[in-house]
């Protein structure tokens, strides 16, 4: 994974941010709009790619490029940052590769003691009916 490749390979694009905020809202564009085509990426190999694109469809577009923005704070630069680094974040949580899990058994004592407390609880039960007195 190159960083550097992939951070030039990001498009931005200031867009006015939407809510409350009065003036400064009106006439200053601080929230970022950060881009990244997958599919045309040179910053990956195949098998990534591929990986990324299973792992990360739900965050992709049609044609896999991912769309992030940032809108938290009143300063353009640190919106980007702060873009950047989610990207990133993003990125490196999707090449992760899960280790497959190992298949336990539970232990003697936790099956006796599964099977001890099903045995009170059944005692339990039976002692609340009521007995037919004749």
């Amino acid at each position: 994974m190159n960083t550097e490749l992939m951070i030039k390979e990001l498009k931005f694009k200031a867009v006015r941010s939407s809510g409350a905020g009065g003036q400064h809202v009106n006439k200053v564009s601080s929230k970022i709009e950060l881009t990244f085509d997958l599919e045309n990426s040179e910053s990956f190999t195949e098998e990534e790619k591929a990986l990324l694109i299973q792992k990360l469809k739900s965050k992709l577009t049609k044609d896999n490029v991912l769309l992030l923005q940032c809108d938290e704070s009143r300063s353009q630069h640190k919106n980007k940052e702060i873009a950047i680094d989610r990207f990133l974040n993003i990125i490196s949580g999707g090449l992760k590769v899960q280790k497959p899990r190992k298949e336990t058994k539970p232990s003697k004592s936790s099956i006796l003691k599964r099977l001890e407390k099903k045995k009170k609880t059944a005692l339990k039960k039976v002692l609340r009916n009521k007995s037919n007195f004749e």
